[in-house]
């Protein structure tokens, strides 16, 4: 299905989707691999808003069996195998210590919820629960002497933002258009057509485009975006829940990550985190106000804190912390006065006009099920677009996964033989990042010298054109911050070394 134009040359899409978030990306991917012509656009970077401030995990989500969310729970742990496969350069195996206190939840209680998630999604390639004795196992030396014993199990890691990306690189080299920095004014039915107003931020001008279905994957922005539809209204709201992250030096021995209960009956993550740190959180707090405005606050920060200290030996107090982040997670509102026990599942909202436009309307969902959204969003437009192709997604890679057997350490050695005039540290890091696409990186690199200039110690202009080119990197924190987390490693001389040079190459 191809993009076609009217008499004046406007043209026309089979779908336009609004929101560069995960889901967005997701569909357009899905979509444009089915043979629908897409265009997406966003109003700022590339999953700059909530899907680049998550826990960064890929999971089942083991806190939602108290909510009896079983679906859900079996659907993400399936995922969790199926993204594994497609992606493993940017998602891996992690193993999560779960210190148990009887305060907070008994033993059999957690070990029954740990048996439901081992079994529940048909566990292939992760390990299963175990029992750690902490004043015996070397995972428990961080741990206070009162917490005896643990449970450990598996869980995924995922660079979030990068999904983002690889999902929107896979999307355009299957014909979609996707389009960042370029905001959706308004749209209105005619003809049996969205006559859609979009605008960029370069111009400012506003241009018009026509589609078939109008997708609307804005995220905590959803709602806004219905309120510029002409003669649409819906039932259904978002509501928006803040989740902060702090991130400091990591404080343990071992790859292993931790899930500590909180006296709240939430759980709080302390996972490593890119080389020598450590991410805790997340935090659930309502949110009121413009989500491009959120940021974490003081009660937070104790918040998190408190959780860690009372678990580990180690006394976390401000000055420890080395950055921090918060997302607005847009969960659909299913009324409930906990925010913790709001549904982490995903709901569309599908209306089809007499006369003949779509509007396909996606509320809440999760990074881990992103994929499977986009196939039931595909789903539900199979009869306004019978010849468009079958689900395809979960046994295809996203571009770099293609590793034999999923193998990325036996990817990176090979690697590391392959550019043997580079580093071992530095191969590792554009592998980890751009999988099989090194080659694309590389290309045209015989030794250390064509990396062009250096601004830190991974980090060269050969990286930051190849942003530039092919990820739609615009600016320096969509390089430093999202594209890669070189930002958090840089000191300021080197970061306004980077700016000088951006101002020059990165436009």
């Amino acid at each position: 299905m191809n993009t076609s134009t009217h008499s004046e040359s406007v043209p026309v899409f089979d779908l336009c989707i609004i929101g560069g978030g995960i889901n967005g990306v997701g569909i357009a991917r899905d979509a444009a691999g089915r043979g629908l012509s897409v265009l997406l656009v966003e109003k700022d970077d590339l999953g700059q808003g909530t899907s680049s401030r998550s826990g960064k995990l890929v999971h089942g989500g083991l806190r939602y069996l108290e909510y009896y969310a079983f679906r859900l729970v079996r659907e993400a742990l399936i995922e969790r195998e199926v993204l594994l496969e497609t992606a493993p350069h940017i998602i891996w195996p992690m193993r999560f210590v779960l210190p148990h206190s009887a305060e907070d939840r008994p033993a059999w209680l957690v070990r029954a919820g740990l048996f439901l998630y081992d079994h529940l999604g048909g566990r292939k390639r992760l390990p299963g629960t175990r029992t750690l004795n902490l004043h015996k196992a070397p995972e428990g030396h961080c741990i206070k002497s009162q917490y005896r014993k643990a449970f450990e199990f598996s869980d995924c890691w995922v660079d979030d933002a990068r999904l983002v990306v690889l999902n929107a690189v896979d999307a355009v080299e299957r014909g979609a258009i996707i389009k960042s920095r370029t905001t959706f004014q308004h749209a209105e039915q005619k003809n049996k057509l969205w006559h859609i107003n979009i605008s960029s931020r370069d111009t400012d001008n506003i241009t018009e485009v026509q589609a078939r279905c109008l997708v609307n994957a804005a995220g905590p922005w959803v709602n806004n975006v219905i309120d510029g539809i002409d003669g649409v209204t819906t039932r259904r709201r978002v509501r928006l829940v803040k989740g902060s992250h702090i991130v400091v030096n990591k404080f343990w021995d071992g790859e292993q990550a931790y899930l500590v209960q909180n006296s709240d009956k939430r759980v709080i993550f302390i996972n490593p985190y890119e080389n020598g740190k450590a991410l805790i959180g997340t935090t659930d707090i309502p949110f009121e106000g413009e989500p491009d405005d959120v940021k974490i606050d003081d009660t937070e920060i104790d918040y998190l804190l408190a959780a860690v200290n009372r678990y580990f030996k180690v006394e976390l107090n401000r000055d420890d912390i080395v950055q921090s982040f918060s997302g607005v997670r847009p969960l659909y509102d299913d009324k409930s006065d906990n925010p913790s026990a709001v549904t982490r599942d995903y709901l569309f909202d599908f209306d089809e006009s007499q006369d003949g436009a779509i509007l396909l309307s996606v509320f809440g969902g999760k990074i881990t099920t992103y994929r499977k959204l986009a196939e039931h969003a595909l789903d539900k437009l199979k009869n306004s677009f019978p010849s468009m192709g079958a689900g395809w997604t979960a046994g295809t890679a996203l571009p770099g996964g293609d590793i034999h057997d999923a193998n990325f350490d036996a990817f990176v050695k090979q690697q590391i033989e392959r550019y043997s005039y580079l580093s071992q540290d530095l191969v590792t890091h554009y592998a980890r990042l751009y999988g099989t696409r090194i080659s694309a990186l590389l290309n045209g690199v015989a030794s250390i010298q064509d990396l062009g200039e250096q601004f830190s110690d991974l980090f060269y202009a050969v990286e930051a054109h190849y942003l530039i080119d092919h990820e739609w990197a615009q600016s320096v924190d969509d390089i430093l911050t999202r594209r890669t987390k070189h930002g958090l490693h840089m000191s300021q001389d080197q970061v306004d070394l980077f700016k000088r040079w951006f101002d020059d190459h990165g436009q």
